[in-house]
């Protein structure tokens, strides 16, 4: 009798150190998961809702740039102020040369530089010409959308417009 209240109790003993060394283990897995979303949930950068009463300041102009890719997003940066001014720019130029919103970055020589900012304006640009807003616009920016976009169709001058 007294050997199976041990070989029971050595059970039981052996459950409940099996059960603290997986619980932590599980706990500690689920604050890793969390922290990965919260480390990748980062804030929106700088935009504007709505475009102002007032004219929006002029971009450069394209043939200040050699390099065709550049030439043609600051053409079409041309075209879309307004839905530019409504878009962050994830570059994080907000942080690092206080602009307000994408339209920021044509207004200097910031987006000749900048693959993001050209590749957003490109997204803008395409999505405008399907009928979004630029809520819409914004929506696709901020998930992520305007990394599919195939630079390569902008690497040729554009058609005049």
């Amino acid at each position: 009798m007294r050997g199976i209240q041990k070989v029971f109790g050595g059970t039981i003993l052996m459950a409940v150190a099996l059960g603290l060394v997986l619980i932590p283990e599980r706990a500690s897995s689920r604050s890793v998961d969390t922290s990965w979303q919260e480390a990748n949930a980062e804030a929106v950068p700088a935009f504007h809702n709505s475009v102002p009463a007032g004219q929006l300041p002029a971009t450069m102009g394209p043939s200040l740039f050699s390099d065709p890719v550049a030439q043609n997003a600051y053409s079409i940066a041309a075209r879309i102020k307004k839905i530019l001014y409504q878009e962050p720019c994830y570059c994080h130029c907000d942080r690092s040369q206080g602009h307000g919103s994408l339209l920021d970055c044509f207004v200097s020589k910031h987006a000749a530089v900048c693959g993001i900012c050209e590749r957003e304006d490109f997204y803008a640009y395409e999505q405008s010409h399907k009928g979004k807003t630029g809520a819409q616009i914004r929506e696709g920016i901020e998930h992520g959308d305007w990394q599919g976009v195939d630079i390569t169709k902008y690497e040729s001058p554009l058609p005049a417009k």
